[in-house]
């Protein structure tokens, strides 16, 4: 189950400069000057789990596998990008194939880094990129409205049910608002994504900020945070300069630098948490000596669900999954001792699985 967030944002802003942290690679190459990103890079991450090493331990496993996600470095957007400036078009067909999208706002002063604009001010920079989305958004749906609304005169209840949809999100578009609001219940839901709108996908505010300010943010990121409260979106600081310095540091020595500035740990874990949970995903593991893995699911997904991750045939031949709590299973020592003390349960078909839930499934092949 592969995740992508893409990272957008105007040029020079420091987004590719993060993205190499974020891979630990120089494969985007972060230069001062505007496009230098132009082929889209894609970087795995791994989903920093404090929980891991400690399952791993009692299990005593030989290998340990992280969640993982994806970051998709896109090419710099400018004013226009919806008219084909730039390199909207490459932008706008890379960012549809995120499943969120993180805008690097630049944070910070600098006279040796250009701006676009000529002028920082991080507030402009989101709008300009907010809008260039919500006009594609716009061209997209006009374009669709008349094909989907002669279907729906023909009493095709699809068809109905998509013009519904698309009505919605035009009288928010052509009002400065995000396809984000759009009001939709759980049956309608499927229907909404398949439009593929840029404005409704998740929305993460990520403030470069200077040196000095990665721990409490300054003034422009404090503007940035209640601009994202009030549009719906999610919002994290972080100096990708200090990021790019640490990426290039041993891990033994990586602790050592995040004291040195006042740091607790490094800005890319709370980037990389804050862009799973604005995924809506969760965790649950599996433990045994060969390995003790991490994986990647929706919040609400059923035992089956999750045995589908691992392998297919074991969502098709699901018959049941002992499910032990992932505070019992550290605090018992294990899974025997968990079974011993009846902190192991079979659960079926219709189990929500939980964060942390330590499991193993049972399956007719």
């Amino acid at each position: 189950m592969g995740f992508k967030m893409g990272i957008v944002g105007l040029p020079n802003v420091g987004k590719s400069t993060l993205f190499n942290a974020l891979t630990r690679t120089a494969a985007a190459q972060a230069a001062n000057f505007p496009f230098c990103t132009i082929e889209p890079n894609v970087g795995e991450v791994s989903v920093p789990d404090v929980r891991l090493d400690k399952l791993a331990a009692i299990g005593k496993s030989i290998n340990v596998l992280p969640a993982r996600m994806s970051f998709v470095d896109i090419a710099g957007l400018v004013k226009g990008a919806s008219q084909g400036e730039g390199l909207g078009n490459q932008f706008l067909a890379n960012i549809r194939e995120c499943d969120a999208i993180a805008y690097v706002l630049r944070c910070f002063e600098d006279n040796n880094i250009i701006h676009v604009s000529n002028k920082v001010d991080p507030l402009a920079d989101a709008e300009v990129v907010e809008t260039e989305l919500m006009l594609a958004d716009l061209e997209s749906l006009e374009k669709r409205r008349n094909g989907v609304e002669k279907k729906a005169k023909q009493n095709d209840k699809d068809a109905k049910l998509t013009l519904e949809l698309i009505d919605r999100a035009l009288v928010l578009l052509r009002d400065g608002k995000s396809a984000r609001f759009v009001k939709r219940d759980a049956e309608e839901e499927k229907a909404f994504q398949e439009l593929q709108l840029l404005t409704s996908k998740p929305a993460l505010y990520v403030c470069n900020v200077d040196e000095g300010s990665a721990e409490n943010g300054n003034a422009m990121s404090k503007l940035v945070e209640d601009y994202a409260h009030q549009h719906d979106a999610g919002v994290v600081i972080i100096s990708a300069e200090i990021e790019s310095q640490l990426a290039q540091l041993p891990d033994a020595e990586q602790a050592e630098y995040l004291e040195s500035l006042g740091l607790h740990e490094a800005g890319l874990n709370r980037l990389i948490r804050e862009a799973y949970a604005l995924l809506g995903l969760q965790t649950y593991f599996t433990v045994g000596p060969k390995e003790t893995r991490a994986w990647t699911i929706h919040k609400g997904d059923k035992a089956p669900a999750a045995a589908g991750v691992i392998h297919s045939d074991f969502e098709r031949g699901f018959i049941r999954a002992q499910t032990i709590a992932y505070d019992d299973f550290v605090a018992l020592g294990g899974e025997v001792p968990a079974k011993e003390a009846g902190k192991a349960r079979d659960e079926g078909k219709e189990y929500v699985v939980k964060d942390g839930d330590v499991m193993l499934f049972k399956f007719n092949t």
